[in-house]
């Protein structure tokens, strides 16, 4: 009898997804034809939703309280940050009609929606998630179905709550944007198979659940953020970056740096800065033991893994936990690495204030454990330095395999863009074939539109022999 059973209610996650889709593919067929400046104003009324102080203090205050995860100031800050630069991102975008036109090569681009969009909220940003990925899936003039964890149901539900108000302002359908009530691993798993397009910002299950689904899908790689704090460094704003990014929000961010790396001549300079200016306490000796110990833990099938009572929580709390006495105030702990560092549990990603720290000497000698700390655990997805030299900066470039090196900047605000830089704003970072992920680009509005290219004929332009293989085969005839 059970067969039968599990039928049914396989079915009828089916049918209640199947409802979803129904109702997004209606409403974004009545904005399939909307001009660049209806869907202009689209944007501008959901984003101005999710970007007021009103709304964004109790969506802040409901991802806290519902998740257990991160605090509210951050948040606060992490959306008025996001939604303002996806929204200065795709202020001037064409994503409607002829976007593009190349005269020499004959070549026009007209942009149309990719329809229907199935996105995975991750639990540690249950609403700055869907804000920021809602609008550029928007951008394009297409509908949006989130799929939350079901512990973010509750704040995931207000972000679309307020996205739908906007929607109605300016008379566009609600359905544009939905958001799966009561969600579970089977339901997800039908909406990645019924929609046109996944978008999965989360763990590697989730992203690796995307890729299985059937349907193409952006995907995030495993984050293990690391940065080298050279020898020409700027001790102190290197510290403040560094310190910033990590406490941050209690580093709900994949981007949150994990490890420094830090050369011998500044080493004890870096660590004092730590604690006399940033209430950061160096975790030594049997302490290290005891907070690794809760840090890490077996779970029901004995595997060791990283301790969910520790994630984005904060410093203080993770010690008390864990047993340990640490100054009040304290908002960041500072662990000294091991070697070989692929044994030590700290060398990984943390998803906390706890932040590991390594000595060098020689630049090479960091770019190598910089190098098998990324490759450990994080391979594809970020690093970055501290440095004014250009040698340093070039090589990393051409060496590492990851999908984007910030130079001198706090990297969980960096990576995802900012104002003062120039990645693209996004939640949503590939991390390239390094990570598991079809892109290394930060994903964002140009991923939620399909571009059809219209080609005109002109006097065909065919190299000779010569003009090929000329200057070749002077090199190897020689």
């Amino acid at each position: 009898m059970s067969a039968p059973q599990v039928d049914t209610v396989a079915g009828e996650d089916q049918a209640l997804i199947a409802g979803y889709l129904e109702r997004a593919r209606a409403a974004q067929a009545k904005v399939a034809s909307y001009s660049q400046q209806e869907i202009d104003d689209v944007c501008l009324s959901v984003g101005w939703e999710v970007y007021n102080d009103d709304n964004i203090a109790e969506l802040a205050d409901c991802a806290v309280r519902a998740t257990g995860m991160g605090n509210v100031p951050d948040k606060i800050t992490k959306h008025k940050v996001k939604v303002m630069g996806v929204l200065k991102d795709i202020r001037d975008a064409k994503t409607v009609g002829l976007v593009e036109r190349d005269e020499a090569r004959g070549i026009s681009k007209y942009a149309k929606p990719v329809g229907v969009v199935g996105a995975l909220l991750p639990v540690t940003n249950p609403t700055a998630t869907p804000a920021s990925n809602g609008l550029g899936i928007l951008k394009g003039r297409n509908a949006v179905v989130f799929a939350p964890h079901p512990r973010g149901v509750e704040a995931g539900a207000l972000a679309v709550e307020y996205m739908r108000r906007g929607l109605r302002r300016v008379g566009a359908p609600e359905d544009l944007v939905q958001i799966v009530s009561e969600p579970s691993i089977e339901r997800t798993n039908e909406l990645m198979r019924q929609v046109d397009l996944v978008v999965a910002t989360g763990g590697g299950p989730m992203v690796k659940a995307a890729y299985s689904s059937g349907t193409p899908s952006y995907g995030v790689g495993p984050g293990n953020s690391v940065q080298i704090i050279a020898e020409d460094a700027d001790v102190a704003d290197a510290v403040k970056k560094v310190a910033l990014s990590k406490a941050f929000d209690y580093a709900t961010s994949c981007s949150s740096e994990n490890s420094i790396i830090v050369h011998d001549s500044i080493y004890d300079a870096v660590i004092a800065r730590f604690q006399q200016h940033e209430k950061t306490y160096l975790v030594q000796g049997a302490e290290r033991d005891t907070l690794g110990a809760w840090m890490w833990r077996p779970n029901k099938k004995g595997v060791v893994g990283l301790n969910p009572e520790i994630i984005a929580q904060s410093a203080e709390r993770i010690a008390a936990d864990a047993g340990l006495s640490v100054p009040e105030g304290t908002r960041i702990l500072l662990v000294e690495g091991r070697e070989p560092l692929e044994d030590d549990y700290f060398a990984g990603e943390k998803i906390s204030p706890v932040l590991t720290i390594y000595r060098y000497g020689e630049f090479a000698e960091g770019v190598d454990i910089l190098t098998r700390l990324t490759d450990n655990a994080g391979t594809g997805h970020s690093c970055g330095i501290h440095t004014y030299k250009r040698e340093y900066i070039e090589h990393l470039g051409e060496v590492m395999r990851t999908s984007r090196i910030m130079v001198r900047q706090a990297q969980a605000p960096a990576n995802g863009g900012n104002f003062f830089n120039g990645m693209p704003s996004t939640v949503t970072l590939g991390c390239g074939t390094w990570g598991g992920n079809i892109t290394t680009e930060n994903i964002h509005w140009k991923h939620f539109i399909n571009l059809t290219w219209v080609s005109e004929p002109f006097e065909p332009v065919k190299p000779s022999d010569e003009e090929i293989w000329g200057e070749f085969w002077k090199r190897y005839e020689a």
